[in-house]
């Protein structure tokens, strides 16, 4: 099985994949991966790295689309299905059966939640969740990484900087040793660093205030939002400046007035925010000097820029 398990690294790897890492099934408490598909032996989990590239517009306040266009859209609509498919291919050859699991952005199994990275009217809640797995914490039983305090995967090469998917398959292959936590040390730059302050202090995330400041509901950090938005909104203020409290309903009624960007062709909310609350730990991790991958330059380069938040008879 070493040899099969070395195939599918190498086709992984040659088509885009970062790290990949193996687990049985013993260590999913929920039993998910068996509900997919009852013979599963081994999950194989698969990252691949967000370019530090695709942040840099959303860094300097240029270029918005590259972030949600190549850092998602195009690692999961194209490079990571292709990926999957052809190792998938690999282990049929050899007689067993591989089920890609890409994440479904459109299915949420709470009965009132949402996805920032879709709009909300493109979201089935309430659906159960028995057909999909928990992508973070089953990425930490792959052996890939840590969960940092805002709930994403952390790697030692990339921080936060990547995505990623799996495949269920009956081949029993060794697993990866699981990975011991220590890049995360609650900080709290990822906390301080939303725009809308949708993380509290202890990690936990409001879905729907992430939303619409994900969307752009924050003219500090929205070059798009003239200065007349919101005029009627007697919460105009709270609303800008990110101190608003959301409910569902409020954050949908805001959602619907944030027009100013383009959302992506495969029906991804264009971000605004460029996951703020993710680059802030990648950072933080760079200037710690704990993350393997190392560049020329570290990524921020100069002071966080902001905008001023203009009254509604004032112009730009």
């Amino acid at each position: 099985m070493n040899a099969l398990k070395d195939k599918i690294i190498a086709c992984l790897e040659e088509n885009g994949a970062d790290i990949v890492g193996f687990s049985g099934v013993k260590r999913f408490a929920d039993k998910m991966p068996q509900k997919i598909f009852s013979e599963t032996k081994t999950v194989i989990g698969i990252a691949f790295r967000i370019l530090r590239g695709s942040h840099r517009g959303t860094e300097e306040g240029t270029t918005y689309y590259q972030y949600s266009t190549t850092g998602i859209e195009a690692l999961e609509e194209t490079v990571m299905p292709m990926a999957m498919l052809k190792a998938c291919a690999i282990l049929e050859d050899h007689g067993f059966a591989g089920l890609p699991q890409k994440r479904n952005q459109t299915i949420m199994p709470e009965s009132d939640s949402t996805n920032p990275e879709m709009h909300y009217d493109a979201i089935y809640c309430g659906i159960s969740a028995e057909n999909q797995l928990n992508f973070e914490n089953s990425a930490v039983l792959c052996g890939l990484g840590e969960l940092g305090l805002h709930g994403s995967l952390l790697t030692d090469d990339f921080g936060p900087f990547q995505r990623c998917c799996f495949i269920l398959t009956d081949a029993e292959l060794e697993e990866s040793p699981l990975i011991e936590p220590h890049l995360c040390d609650n900080c709290g730059a990822c906390v301080a660093a939303c725009p809308g302050k949708a993380i509290s202090a202890d990690g936990e995330k409001n879905r729907w205030q992430c939303a619409a400041y994900y969307k752009g509901a924050n003219m500090a950090k929205n070059p798009f939002m003239p200065a007349e938005a919101f005029a009627d909104d007697p919460e105009r203020l709270a609303i800008i400046t990110g101190e608003a409290k959301l409910s569902p309903d409020r954050a949908r009624e805001i959602i619907d007035q944030i027009i100013f960007y383009p959302p992506i062709k495969q029906g991804y909310v264009s971000s605004i925010c460029g996951k703020a609350c993710e680059t802030a730990c990648y950072v933080h991790l760079e200037r710690k000097g704990v993350l393997k991958k190392k560049f020329k330059t570290e990524f921020r380069k100069r002071k966080e820029w902001h905008l001023p938040i203009l009254e509604v008879n004032e112009t730009v």
